[in-house]
């Protein structure tokens, strides 16, 4: 069989990671078509927006693509690529695996196993937004001043947080079939319900009355202050963690940081029947085409495709091989190197290195 994936490379660094996981998902012996596509500051240069219709057709049609990152302008140009991605598809489960390898010289801790399942279309990243000065925000100020018994500026902007019981039901149970799938034995929802009562506290309610469904996997919940004290503490507590959007978006960085950094944190955007996988990190602009920051985390998110995919052994095998290079050592970017003076390798040898360990 061979599957049809579109192929979107990126910026930055993007064409130099994706480029290397195509090569070791092709030494799998799984057999690929890709149609290439492009999205970010590449799709406006070729087409004027960021993201084109024909892209998202091409993923509509395939069902599954892989991506590299795209450069998102901190407070000007266009809105971030992967929020239009999730919104225009409906890829409302955000999955981030975040597992520690042995020879991980980057982090204090050892055998983290942690999976955050991050719901993707709600929350404060929704888009609703009314600037500082503008009729809507004054309308705004109006509505709230007659229903808020505290202070309100005038000269506030608005960023609105929505959560619904239809969002909330889907992505729990999402997380509690992903548990009961992967033999995962805990389910933990994390919210500030104790102080956003009708926002996470509808997010916590929901996923209580979705826990009762699965009497076979442990559920407990937790606000997400706590979270992070612990998770820096004891790790090991928890197991699968699902979270509203903002938090899920926080949480899972600071989850990346516990094995070792981005460059290790894999992800992916599922969907109805559709699923976009992508490496956490960023573009890193400043290293394009200088092959050497590290596809590890891009080849962990084709390791999640494959395992979409039903391709169990391969997805085993190249995870196996990504493991065996991090834990010799040898063949790892200077982003896997405590002292990163110490001699690396670059983007297109560690690549080769994992296809050696796969052969």
């Amino acid at each position: 069989m061979t599957y049809r994936v579109t192929l979107l490379p990126g910026d930055g660094i993007g064409p130099e990671i994706t480029d290397a996981t195509v090569r070791v998902l092709e030494a799998t012996g799984v057999k690929f078509q890709w149609d290439v596509f492009t999205v970010g500051e590449v799709a406006i240069a070729e087409h004027g927006t960021p993201l084109p219709i024909t892209t998202l057709d091409s993923i509509r049609k395939n069902g599954i693509a892989l991506k590299g990152p795209v450069t998102t302008p901190i407070g000007k140009g266009f809105r971030s690529v992967n929020v239009a991605l999730r919104k225009e598809l409906d890829l409302y489960a955000c999955l981030r695996p975040c597992k520690s390898y042995k020879g991980v010289v980057t982090t204090r801790y050892e055998n983290v196993d942690l999976v955050i399942v991050r719901e993707n279309t709600e929350d404060l990243y929704i888009g609703i937004e009314f600037a500082k000065g503008t009729p809507e925000a004054d309308e705004l100020y109006n509505l709230i001043s007659k229903n808020y018994k505290g202070t309100l500026r005038k000269d506030a902007g608005y960023s609105i947080k929505t959560i619904s019981e239809f969002g909330s039901r889907r992505i729990v149970k999402y997380a509690f079939e992903y548990a009961r799938k992967y033999k995962r034995k805990k389910v933990s929802a994390v919210s500030k319900a104790n102080i956003m009562k009708f926002s996470d506290g509808l997010f916590l309610s929901t996923a209580r009355e979705v826990a009762k469904e699965y009497p076979d996997i442990e559920f407990d919940e937790v606000l997400v202050d706590a979270l992070c004290m612990r998770l820096v503490k004891s790790p090991e507590m928890y197991d699968v963690l699902v979270l509203p959007n903002l938090y899920g978006d926080i949480i899972s960085d600071l989850c990346a940081g516990l094995v070792g950094g981005l460059g290790l944190a894999p992800g992916a955007n599922i969907g109805e029947g559709i699923a976009v996988f992508e490496a956490t990190h960023g573009s890193a602009p400043k290293y394009t085409g200088l092959n050497k920051v590290s596809s590890m985390a891009e080849m962990l998110s084709a390791v999640l495709m494959l395992r979409y995919l039903g391709e169990t052994d391969a997805a085993d095998r190249m995870e196996n091989a990504i493991a065996a290079v991090i834990k010799e050592g040898k063949n790892v970017t200077y982003d896997l190197r405590k002292d990163r003076n110490e001699p690396s390798v670059g983007t297109s040898q560690v690549a080769d290195a994992v296809i050696e360990k796969l052969r």
